[in-house]
């Protein structure tokens, strides 16, 4: 059987054919491979690089191979945070003519790490916290969507840095399916392999010595169950209202704004009496402030990111002599926003070298930024400047930034 490239986007096979696919992954020379921490996985994994792509490497057989490449695609288009499906490579021969299993091929994930990676330096219990309650946010944006993930776990997830938070991507779909909906049973059976799965990761990093002393396994475990049941409560409860108090449903709007959704379609009901209103938001969609965000500046960034440089874009517009809400001669927002981006954004990010990045990207750099400022100004007990944040935190913070950040051999 001829080698045969299934690829999202047609200049990706021409790409591909450059690399060593006569060879087991296990066995391709160290000049194909970027040496980038890997998870725990059941299959072989390698990371590689393909023009100016990193890409991400799995051996597995070819039915389910095709089926995880559909699922990742499915997922991208519902705009489910996972990576990217870029290939399935089939028709494998080694040079005796003896068939190689096929390969799944992704994008490599800027700036993400294995958990694993993350507990080479014991990482504190609020830190672990906040991997959760990513993770929590996950399992319930992959439930909202209609998909059971069939094996969330720590290992099948990928994470990056967001505003002092965590996102958490999704990487192996293999075990999961997708619904028009889900039903409560369902989504119990996903939530109760997240709490066995963790709790025995956490064990293993216990045995190990990779846990905080104060960490007790089991009970993360059960955590990330609290925080899940806690979101999707939020998300999907009914709330009835006194007739008249239509501010009531705008507040629980705002608050699930607040939480990072978007309230797509809702269901209000009168009831006969005409004393109550019943709200029921019936489809919610996550990423508020990253729409908001895209909408006003063109930026991409992380949900946390895209709220913490919306604040910042309004905090800069109310000193703009120009601004002027509800004033048809007032500059529109939409303008005022690409001046930001051109004037402070844009600028400031610059002016940390890109040699010094490291894996940070220009919002979570420019969040950094704005975190130091703060420090700083506090301490002087005045406001410092951008300029003099950046040249501090490029000498005495980054330094240590980058360190904390940099990718290891596996």
């Amino acid at each position: 059987m001829a080698l045969q490239i299934s690829a999202t986007n047609p200049e990706h096979p021409a790409l591909l054919l450059e690399l060593p696919w006569q060879l087991p992954l296990e066995q391709w020379p160290e000049e194909y491979l970027v040496p980038l921490p890997r998870g725990i996985s059941r299959h072989v994994v390698r990371y590689a690089r393909a023009g100016d792509e990193v890409i991400a490497v799995k051996e597995l057989a070819e039915r389910p191979a095709l089926r995880e490449y559909q699922l990742l695609r499915d997922l991208d288009r519902l705009a489910i945070p996972a990576v990217d499906a870029l290939a399935v490579v089939t028709g494998r021969s080694d040079a005796a003519g003896e068939a190689l299993e096929p390969v799944l091929v992704t994008r490599h994930l800027g700036g993400s790490q294995p958990y694993r990676s993350m507990f080479e330096t014991t990482l504190r219990p609020a830190t672990m916290h906040r991997l959760m309650d990513a993770l929590a946010v996950l399992l319930v944006r992959l439930h909202l969507a209609g998909f059971a993930w069939g094996d969330c776990s720590l290992s099948n997830t990928l994470f990056r840095r967001d505003a002092g938070a965590y996102a958490a991507y999704l990487v192996d779909a293999e075990t999961g399916e997708l619904h028009p909906r889900l039903s409560e049973g369902q989504r119990d059976y996903d939530l109760d392999l997240a709490r066995v799965n963790i709790s025995g990761e956490l064990l293993d990093l216990e045995a190990s010595g990779a846990l905080h002393p104060s960490v007790d396994p089991v009970e993360f475990g059960t955590e990330i169950c609290a925080r899940y049941r806690s979101l999707w409560q939020e998300l999907t409860r009914t709330s009835v209202y006194p007739a008249g108090k239509y501010h009531y449903i705008e507040r629980r709007i705002r608050r699930l704004n607040d939480l990072g959704f978007d309230v797509a379609e809702m269901q209000i009901e009168h009831a006969s009496n005409g004393d109550s209103v019943t709200f029921v938001p019936k489809v919610v969609d996550a990423g508020h402030h990253q729409r908001q965000l895209l909408r006003l500046t063109g930026l991409d960034a992380e949900e946390n990111q895209a709220r913490r440089l919306l604040n910042d874009l309004e905090s800069w517009m109310a000193t703009q002599d120009d601004y002027a809400p509800g004033d048809p001669l007032g500059a529109r927002p939409e303008v005022l926003a690409h001046r930001w981006v051109r004037e402070v954004f844009r600028p400031t990010v610059r002016a940390v070298p890109v040699e010094l990045r490291g894996a940070m990207d220009p919002a979570e750099i420019y969040h950094e930024l704005l975190e130091h400022r703060w420090y700083l100004s506090e301490r002087a007990q005045h406001d410092i400047g951008l300029d003099t944040a950046v040249e501090d935190y490029i000498v005495n913070i980054l330094p240590r930034v980058r360190e904390s950040l940099q990718p290891t051999a596996d």
